[in-house]
C-alpha cells in the first residue's frame, strides 16, 4: 500500500497544499478570533528577515522609522470622503472603553494616511522642513470576509510609508524610488520573484491616491498575487489636513505626498511562488537558517556537527546545528525539507570515518558526498547558485503562462485557464475591465510594451497584465 503523501498534491488541490504546508512546516495558525493568525517561530523569522532587508533600503532611501497610535478618531477618516469610503467595509470601530460609551468612536487602524497627517500638519511649517520621510512597521485591523492565513486577515503585520514633498515631481519621483529600489530590488534579488512591475487602473488604485504603482507576482497555479504598492497621494490629504508650508516664494503652499507598503502576504507570496510537494523552498539570501548541520546518529556525530556548525557560522553563513539524535532522522529530515532550509549538511558514523558529509540540497534536489574540510569554501557558491535558480524559474513560469491576446473575452479565458493576458488598453479599456470583474478577473496593471512603468493609464502602447488573484 503506497505511503500517503505528507502535502497535499498542489495538482490535486493548490488551496489545500498551501494550508497544509503552513501547518506542517510549523508556520502559522489560526488565532481564536475569525480571520487572525498566530505567527510562530518559524514563520516569524522568515517575517524578520524580510524586515531586516526592508528596512536597511528604506533607510538608504531617506526615510526614518517612527510610531503612530492604533486608535484613530473615526472623524479624522471622515475627512477624506474617498478614502473613508474606499475602507469603510473593512473598518473595526471601537465604541466602549473603560466601562463607558466613548464620547467618539475611534476606529483600529486600517492604514494611518489621516492619524499621521494630523501629525505632518504641526511638523511642516517651511519648505526647510521637506521632505518629511517617515517610515512605521506595525500591525493594521482590516476585517476580512474570506480569511485566509498570511494572504488575507483581518489582522496583519506590515510597514507604511508616508512622505510630504514641496512638489508633485519631488513626490512622484520618490514613490517611483519606493517601488524600483526598496521593493523591487527586494522582491526580485531577495524574495526571488520576478515580479512585474506596473500602474493600477482607476478602478484598482488606492482610495485617495492619485496613482498607484504595484508590484504583481506570479503564484504556483498562475494567479496573481500583488505584493507591495507605492502610491501617489497628490495633496487630496494635505487638503483635508490643511499640510501646508511656507514656500522660499514667501507663498502658503499644499505638500505633495506619497504612501507606501508592504505586509506578511509576502510570506505567503513566498509559499506559493517556490513552495512544492516537498514543502517550502526558501531562497538564500532570504532563510533565517540557510544551512542545518545535522547529526544521523551517535555521540561522535554529535561533536563532529557542533564543530561544523561553528565553522559554517564564521564563514558568516546562517547556521543551526541539529543534534537531537534521539529523534529519528528520517523524521528531522523531511521537518527541514518541509521548511524549506536550503542547504542540509547531514553526517553520521560512516561520514566521520572518511571525514566527508552528505550535502542535501533542497532548491534543486539532489544529495552529494563533499569533504566536510571543504564546506565552509563550498557552500557559499551553492547558495548563490540556489538563489538564481529560484529567480529563473519564477521568471520561466510567468513567462510560459502569459499569453499575448486582442478581446476581453481572450484575456477572461487565459485567466480561468491558470495564466496571464497581456492585452493592449486601448483593446480593452475601464468597460472591457468591468466585464472581467464581473467573471473574477481583474487588471493587475498597467505596463508599457517595452515593460516599463508607463506614464499615464492611456500612454501610447499601454498594455494590461490581465489574471485571476488572491
Amino acid at each position: 500500500m503506497a505511503k500517503a503523501p505528507v502535502l497535499t498534491p498542489q495538482a490535486e488541490d493548490f488551496p489545500r497544499w498551501y494550508q497544509d504546508l503552513i501547518n506542517k512546516a510549523e508556520l502559522a495558525d489560526n488565532g481564536p478570533v475569525r480571520g487572525t493568525m498566530v505567527i510562530r517561530p518559524y514563520g516569524y523569522g522568515l517575517w524578520e528577515r524580510m524586515q531586516q532587508e526592508m528596512d536597511a533600503r528604506i533607510k538608504d532611501a531617506g526615510a526614518q522609522n517612527a510610531y503612530f497610535p492604533l486608535f484613530i478618531p473615526q472623524s479624522y477618516l471622515t475627512r477624506e470622503a474617498e478614502h473613508v469610503e474606499g475602507f469603510a467595509p473593512e473598518l473595526a470601530v471601537v465604541t466602549h472603553g473603560g466601562g463607558k460609551e466613548l464620547e467618539e468612536p475611534v476606529v483600529v487602524r486600517p492604514t494611518s494616511e489621516t492619524i499621521i497627517n494630523a501629525s505632518f500638519s504641526k511638523w511642516v511649517q517651511s519648505y526647510r522642513d521637506l521632505p518629511l520621510l517617515i517610515n512605521q512597521w506595525a500591525n493594521v485591523v482590516r476585517w476580512e470576509m474570506r480569511p485566509r492565513v498570511f494572504l488575507r486577515t483581518s489582522e496583519f503585520l506590515w510597514q507604511e510609508g508616508h512622505t510630504a514633498h514641496a512638489t508633485y515631481e519631488d513626490a512622484r519621483d520618490y514613490a517611483a524610488r519606493i517601488h524600483r529600489d526598496v521593493y523591487a530590488d527586494f522582491m526580485i534579488n531577495v524574495l526571488g520573484i520576478d515580479v512585474v512591475l506596473g500602474r493600477k487602473t482607476a478602478r484598482e488604485r488606492f482610495a485617495g491616491a492619485i496613482n498607484t504603482l504595484t508590484l504583481e507576482g506570479m503564484m504556483g497555479d498562475g494567479k496573481a498575487l500583488q505584493l507591495g504598492t507605492s502610491h501617489e497621494l497628490g495633496t487630496n490629504f494635505a487638503k483635508a489636513f490643511n499640510t501646508q508650508y511656507l514656500s522660499r516664494d514667501g507663498k502658503q503652499e499644499l505638500v505633495w505626498q506619497t504612501s507606501w507598503g508592504v505586509s506578511t502576504r509576502m510570506v505567503g507570496g513566498l509559499i506559493m511562488s517556490h513552495g512544492d510537494d516537498s514543502g517550502l523552498r526558501v531562497p538564500p539570501r532570504l532563510a533565517a537558517v540557510q544551512v542545518v548541520v545535522m547529526a544521523i546518529k551517535g555521540d561522535e556525530a554529535v561533536a563532529k556537527v557542533r564543530e561544523v556548525g561553528d565553522r559554517l557560522k564564521a564563514a558568516g553563513l546562517r547556521v543551526q546545528v541539529d543534534d537531537r539524535v534521539d529523534t529519528p532522522f528520517g523524521r528531522r529530515a523531511v521537518d527541514w525539507e518541509l521548511k524549506g532550509v536550503p542547504v542540509r549538511v547531514e553526517i553520521g558514523p560512516r561520514d566521520l570515518e572518511a571525514g566527508t558529509a552528505m550535502l542535501a540540497r533542497r532548491i534543486p534536489g539532489g544529495k552529494e558526498s563533499v569533504a566536510v574540510d571543504a564546506l565552509a569554501e563550498l557552500l557559499p557558491g551553492v547558495l548563490e547558485e540556489d538563489q538564481a535558480l529560484l529567480l529563473r524559474q519564477s521568471r520561466e513560469r510567468r513567462e510560459s503562462r502569459t499569453s499575448d491576446v486582442t478581446t476581453p473575452a481572450e484575456a477572461a479565458e487565459a485567466a480561468s485557464a491558470g495564466g496571464w493576458a497581456r492585452i493592449p488598453w486601448a483593446d480593452l479599456g475601464p468597460e472591457g475591465e468591468a466585464r472581467l470583474a464581473e467573471q473574477a478577473v481583474s487588471v493587475r496593471c498597467l505596463v508599457a510594451e517595452d515593460g516599463s512603468v508607463p506614464d499615464a493609464d492611456d500612454a501610447p502602447g499601454t498594455v494590461a497584465i490581465v489574471a485571476r488573484s488572491y
